[in-house]
């Protein structure tokens, strides 16, 4: 009976039946899974960083709020140049990020080139790699006394200081990121028109002047995407620049603060806020950057930049440019695998032995961060498409009022470095206590996989939206016509059918949780607790650990190759099924 209906004669209405409808809704189990997945996002995101926000703006002695924090800030040296150098480093790693990428899209785009499709899944690799754990591998071979620094001397008579300083997070960053720049900007050079080219050419445009003036200013859309992902990446990132000893940057101070001095210091809060508001300020500009340009092209058919054969000198230019930068690409992987099984490194070009040695030490000495590795990923990934399915359902099937808010929202954690999240979870729950014990629950293992799951939630719910568009929302019409309830249908007709993308997004979810750095390091109370990365981390702080530790990282490395291609299979496997079935 609804709640509006007419009384039988003799019954007493309620205080519900007596209350205006919009003040006693009737909530369907979509309502109510939406409520329970909004303030979820708001404990376990909005608050943290909300805390993050008001201790930066809150004078410690008093409680008011200021700005004197701030001011404090600017006022430090030190922090003055970790700011600096923390741009510094963003931007030079974009150039240097670029300049590996444009020569592989250019050339793998703009020529028949044998292998062309080899070198762009070469060029992929280093996004395997979490950027901290080749760090130490790459001073081995690039250091003052690595393998290239003693060739060099040896050889020429004197070194170049590659990773010195910042000069060494910069590298290490631009091999690691450069893949999002050649992604972007090889997909937006074959969507370049080529009747544009074409004109450019008859008009007397060739060589440099036609890609200066024409065909990089149209391949701009996907170039500022990638650049602008890359310089947010490494402004937030942390492990990097610990691994290289390299403390005057934002991120690492941040960390060091809030590890050393406390959680009460508030200059750790306002190091994040600068954080969170680099990372918002980057998506900005590049958005103003491209606001009232126009890159629409009128193609029909095929589309893309013609591709011209190269001569034997282009050729033989072409192909040194490309080994030289995949060897350059590749560097950190060849010299994590060489240290694993190496017996000493050191003032060599080579190990002087090779031993499996590390790998049984690394068995030994990591079956805890293995075992609690799996345990937080597999919680954060089964969380992440649970909530990124019903997310995508409520969003594209319901018109549940506020339901693009939860897409922004659940998105929103893109936005927020991992180092930030990290000390927001310390800010919010460290007086908050484990229920039935007295200990804070900021030291208890389940916010470490909280932490993931918030972390790699837009990227289960971005593969969730996409499975879900693609099943026809008349299967799920005729379902209902044919007597099955909203529930019945969701069960037995959509979660098969995106099954393909919860799958995908399960495993990217579960690959990158393993190896994350940034919030696991803030979080982790003890070594029983620590997971894969932290155990990485640790391993690498001495000498005689860096073996072991480079055999955890190239457990690290295969895991997330392992997600990757699994990912990708279940994904073009699943269009092939769809295919199949539209063709039958």
């Amino acid at each position: 009976m609804s709640r509006h209906s007419p009384l039988p004669a003799g019954a007493q209405a309620g205080i519900a039946d007596r209350l205006p409808r919009w003040m006693v809704p009737n909530l369907s189990g979509l309502h109510v899974a939406a409520l329970f997945i909004a303030l979820m996002l708001i404990g376990l995101l909005l608050v943290p960083v909300a805390q993050v926000m008001i201790v930066a703006f809150q004078d410690p002695a008093t409680g008011a709020a200021t700005l004197q924090n701030f001011m404090d800030f600017f006022n430090t040296a030190l922090f003055r140049e970790s700011f600096w150098n923390s741009f510094y480093v963003s931007a030079m790693s974009v150039v240097v990020a670029t300049a590996i990428a444009l020569p592989l899209a250019y050339i793998t785009t703009r020529f028949h080139f044998s292998g062309s499709i080899l070198i762009q899944s070469l060029g992929f690799i280093p996004l395997i790699m979490p950027p901290f754990v080749g760090a130490v591998a790459m001073q081995l071979i690039f250091g003052r006394n690595g393998t290239v620094n003693l060739l060099m001397r040896e050889t020429f008579g004197f070194d170049i200081p590659f990773m010195e300083g910042l000069n060494g997070v910069i590298l290490v960053q631009s091999i690691h990121y450069f893949p999002f720049i050649l992604i972007n900007l090889s997909a937006s050079l074959r969507n370049i028109d080529r009747s544009m080219e074409e004109a450019a050419q008859n008009l007397g445009s060739h060589g440099l002047r036609l890609f200066r003036r024409v065909v990089f200013p149209l391949a701009m859309p996907g170039y500022i995407a990638g650049a602008a992902l890359v310089f947010i990446k490494v402004f937030d990132d942390l492990g990097t620049p610990l691994l290289l000893n390299v403390n005057n940057m934002l991120a690492p101070q941040a960390f060091l603060r809030i590890s050393s001095i406390g959680i009460s210091d508030p200059m750790g809060y306002v190091i994040s806020v600068i954080l969170v508001a680099f990372s918002i300020l980057s998506l900005w500009a590049s958005f103003l950057f491209m606001r009232g340009k126009d890159y629409a092209t009128v193609q029909k058919g095929g589309g893309g930049m013609a591709k011209r054969m190269l001569k034997p000198t282009e050729k033989v230019l072409a192909y040194g440019a490309v080994v030289f930068i995949l060897l350059l690409v590749l560097s950190p992987h060849i010299g994590l695998l060489l240290l694993s099984f190496g017996t000493i490194w050191s003032f060599a070009p080579l190990p002087d032995g090779y031993t499996v040695q590390n790998y049984i030490t690394m068995w030994e000495g990591s079956k805890t961060f293995i075992v609690n590795t799996v345990l937080y990923a597999g919680i954060a990934a089964t969380l992440d498409v649970i909530i990124g399915t019903a997310i995508a359902y409520i969003v594209l099937r319901t018109g549940i009022f506020g339901r693009k808010g939860l897409d922004y929202l659940a998105t929103a954690a893109l936005a927020v470095p991992g180092v930030v999240l990290g000390i927001g979870y310390l800010r919010t729950f460290h007086s908050v206590n484990i229920p039935f014990t007295d200990a804070p629950m900021a030291s208890w293992w389940v916010i470490i996989a909280l932490a993931l799951m918030i972390r790699r939630l837009p990227y289960a719910l971005r593969a969730c939206t996409a499975a879900l568009q693609q099943v026809s929302l008349a299967l799920e019409e005729a379902a209902e016509s044919l007597g099955a309830t909203k529930r019945r249908t969701i069960q037995k007709i959509v979660i098969p059918l995106m099954t393909g993308g919860i799958l995908a997004g399960f495993v990217t979810s579960f690959a990158t949780a393993a190896v994350e750095l940034s919030a696991t390091i803030m979080l982790v109370s003890s070594n029983n607790d620590a997971p894969l990365a932290y155990g990485i981390y640790l391993f690498m702080q001495t000498p005689s650990g860096r073996g072991a530790g480079a055999a955890l990282g190239i457990v690290a490395v295969l895991v997330v190759a392992v997600g990757t291609i699994a990912s990708q299979f279940i994904i073009e496997r699943d269009k092939k099924l769809k295919s199949s079935g539209d063709a039958q």
